[in-house]
């Protein structure tokens, strides 16, 4: 039987101390009611003495019911010369009532003399009389010895003394910090290695990033007998971050054999570690190990012809064991092999002499070579193979279009577009206005458009982005513009370039509107709903950062 490792979890408290993190009462109980759902052994809320959100997140805690997870109550020890019971912070971990409290202390001798200027010997009562206090209290007490690892190597006696304060004041497990996030996986082996013995109580560890090693620093306490690591989702936190729970269950359980969570929540990873990004107003990271977007992604030829073979080739893991899906790309580094998977996921058909495949890597070749990119614009690679395949007919024809901006002193500039489209032996002539250029076009365009394809108005925005592709030429430059749409079945991206970001933004919305008019005419919606579906959920977890920190229409503005 699989060994089983706690999860405990401080996105709520530890994570909101990174730089771009913020997080309401509110938006704490999603967070934590979802990891619940997945079985998180601890939620650690926050620290009620230290501000009135939290306060309030654990007066909200307190009418929610939590199947799976212990809530637990963040603080410190008293203060010096200060009795537990007359310590306002103290007390205010008690009114949260949880079942967990966890309290940090000192165990680097530095921080006790130098930074609380007390004696080494009030620190440790400090430690034990709150720890004894916590536990008379009737709460399950987690110690944190903050600095451990750092004093440990300067003053490992004092180090260790701190420790045995907490286990004698009753603590139920006590956790070793690098708090500083400098010290290297063989030192935590190595002193974990000698004081393990010298523990009566339950180890955990907490890591921090700015090594880098923060994952590597916790598969080495675990490995040296760590019960518990104590992270992040996502790894957010102070500085350069906390450990990414994320990471470490998929080693934990995947690579190591440890037990963390249920087989079937480990391949909701993905879906988790979107879903935090999404209530933190953070956009996804594509590299993120084991569920970025990127982690199973194909560009190079030689890889895509391995991984039709033996997907092994290439991938560390089945990416659907978290989740996750394999991607292929196709950029000027695409051999046939990533045309030939990649029409095979679109379920579009190519001639057997490779031929086709051929003349298809040659064209996207050339635009790419004139900006281009097509790994992140589907929408447009798809329309592409169908064009160089003979596969699509063109639903509209534009005829003329012209756009007008007017700015006065008193007032915003007001935008207006005309446009002339031809479907069939039909003509159709109207004009919109928009908060921008670029959405007069849009405006127009699909108002014009309405009249013989009513499903345009399925369609909406969901965001615009712009990228100067050299900016040597100034106001000149070139520009890529990349356009993502949605309607009720899918998200889809499309691309165009040009000198000028209105004839840019144009050829990014005709093939936004040409890709959604080929799904309806050819009747293909329904019968690649399975494969767009998925697409839909991992963009959509991908998107909804970008709305919540871009409002598309000024984007627009061009």
């Amino acid at each position: 039987m699989s060994k089983k490792i706690y999860l405990y979890d401080t996105t709520l408290r530890d994570g909101t101390q990174g730089e771009q993190v913020s997080l309401s009462a509110e938006d704490k109980l999603r967070i934590a009611t979802r990891l619940d759902s997945y079985g998180f052994h601890y939620i650690e809320g926050g620290w009620p003495g230290s501000n009135p959100k939290d306060a309030r997140f654990f007066e909200m805690a307190k009418r929610t019911s939590f199947r799976n997870s212990k809530i637990t109550a963040f603080g410190s020890t008293r203060r010096p010369e200060t009795s537990p019971e007359k310590d306002a912070n103290v007390n205010a971990l008690i009114r949260t009532e949880t079942e967990v409290v966890t309290i940090f202390g000192k165990s680097w001798d530095l921080h006790a003399s130098r930074i609380l200027g007390i004696s080494l010997e009030e620190n440790c009562r400090m430690i034990n009389d709150t720890v004894a206090y916590l536990k008379n209290e009737g709460r399950e007490v987690i110690y944190d010895a903050e600095h451990f690892f750092d004093g440990y190597k300067l003053n490992s006696s004092y180090a260790m003394d701190t420790i045995q304060a907490a286990v004698d004041g009753g603590a139920d497990m006590v956790v070793l910090c690098d708090t500083n996030g400098g010290t290297m996986p063989w030192e935590i082996e190595k002193i974990m290695s000698e004081l393990m013995p010298q523990i009566p109580v339950p180890v955990g560890i907490h890591t921090h990033d700015d090594c880098g090693l923060a994952v590597a620093n916790s598969l080495a306490a675990v490995g040296a007998g760590a019960v518990m690591v104590q992270g992040t989702i996502n790894g957010y936190g102070e500085r350069c971050g906390n450990a990414d729970l994320i990471s470490l269950i998929g080693n934990l359980q995947l690579k190591m054999g440890y037990e963390c969570l249920d087989e079937e929540k480990v391949r909701h990873l993905t879906e988790l570690s979107r879903f935090v990004s999404e209530v933190a107003n953070i956009p996804p990271v594509n590299d993120r190990p084991f569920v970025g977007k990127s982690a199973f992604a194909h560009k190079g030829g030689v890889h895509v012809s391995a991984i039709m073979k033996e997907p092994a080739a290439y991938e560390h893991i089945d990416p659907g064991l978290v989740g996750n899906r394999r991607r292929v790309l196709v950029s000027d580094l695409s051999g046939k092999s990533n045309i030939e998977y990649k029409t095979r996921e679109l379920g579009i058909k190519l001639g057997g002499n490779g031929y086709t495949s051929r003349k298809i890597v040659e064209e996207i070749k050339r635009l790419e070579d004139q900006g281009y990119r097509f790994e992140a614009a589907e929408g447009s690679l798809e329309l592409l193979v169908k064009k160089v395949t003979g596969q699509f007919e063109e639903p509209f024809k534009l005829e003329s279009l012209r756009v007008s901006i007017e700015k006065n002193q008193s007032g915003p500039s007001t935008c207006q577009a005309t446009i002339k489209i031809s479907v069939g032996d039909d003509y159709e002539i109207t004009a919109a206005e928009g908060d921008g250029p670029v959405n007069a076009l849009d405006n127009a365009l699909r108002k014009a458009l309405t009249k013989f394809y009513p499903e345009i108005q399925e369609m909406g925005l969901v965001d615009f982005k712009v990228r100067v592709i050299d900016g040597s030429h100034g106001t000149a430059a070139k520009v890529r513009v990349q356009i993502e749409s949605r309607d009720s079945k899918e998200i889809w991206a499309t691309v165009g370039v040009s000198e000028n970001i209105i004839e840019a933004s144009w050829q990014a919305l005709v093939d936004s509107v040409q890709y959604k008019l080929s799904k309806s005419l050819n009747g293909k919606s329904e019968g690649k709903k399975g494969i767009n579906m998925g697409k839909v959920k991992e963009n959509e977890a991908n998107a909804a950062g970008q709305r919540e920190t871009r409002d598309p229409r000024p984007m627009l503005n061009g």
